[in-house]
């Protein structure tokens, strides 16, 4: 269990692959509550669940019960609810009555017991997690594993989610430094080309780049690699500002 604790922490990587994690993860539900299978379904952020993942053990068997337990089932009470769906007897008349098709696939199955759990950070509900097994759960405390499982699940998702958006703000971040350095150079070089003072120069640099409805930017690495004609940009000739 520390072992899988560990690699659910594992997510800050570039090669990160969300399917593999939670495919991983419903295995790990499996190994350890003695199911048949396992699936995750993910929450998309209009609200729709879209099944995401299931074990590597009966994969056909858990699609179909993630399918119909979409509007019906534990996978759809825990995440309407936001809350764990300890264990039920689907032998019983109470649950045909409470999901009667999910009931009636699981049964067909030989599927007797099912529960669910969130898989959420505090206030932020990602999916869930059901479980499936042909008997009662062998241990009392399997739905406090399961529980375990998808909190350290939900820790590694979110914790690789902030780490993207923290590369992709870098990578603009970079890139705009990169853009303005540009403009300074080509600001720098036309000033001195053209004996003025930069901010004249700037200003009809911007005004071309306005004028040609191109990027300053674009202009400015123009300007740096001297791929700009020098008639296409004398001194004090410029666009519409």
């Amino acid at each position: 269990m520390a072992t899988v604790l560990v690699e659910s922490a594992d997510t800050l990587l570039d090669d990160f692959d969300p399917a593999r994690y939670l495919s991983r993860l419903a295995d790990h539900c499996v190994e350890f509550l003695g199911a048949r299978g396992a699936g995750v379904t993910l929450l998309e952020p209009d609200g729709r669940p879209v099944p995401a993942a299931h074990s590597s053990e009966r994969p056909e068997l858990v699609r179909e019960l993630l399918e119909a337990g979409r509007n019906s089932g534990p996978t759809h009470d825990s995440l309407k609810t936001g809350k764990p769906v300890p264990p039920v007897d689907l032998a019983s008349e109470a649950a045909a009555m409470r999901w009667p098709v999910f009931t009636a696939v699981a049964l067909r199955h030989d599927i007797t017991t099912t529960y669910a759990v969130p898989l959420r950070q505090r206030e932020v509900l990602l999916g869930a997690i059901s479980v499936f097994t042909p008997q009662p759960p062998t241990c009392t405390g399997g739905l406090a594993i399961a529980q375990t499982l998808a909190d350290a699940a939900a820790v590694g998702l979110l914790n690789h989610r902030a780490y993207a958006q923290y590369r992709t703000l870098a990578g603009q971040l970079r890139a705009a430094l990169a853009s303005r350095v540009r403009i300074e150079q080509a600001k720098g070089m036309l000033a001195e080309r053209w004996r003025a003072t930069p901010d004249s120069a700037f200003t009809t640099l911007r005004q071309y780049a306005r004028s040609k409805r191109l990027p300053l930017d674009q202009v400015a690495r123009a300007v740096v690699h001297r791929v700009l004609p020098e008639g296409e940009l004398p001194p004090g000739k410029s666009g519409p500002g």
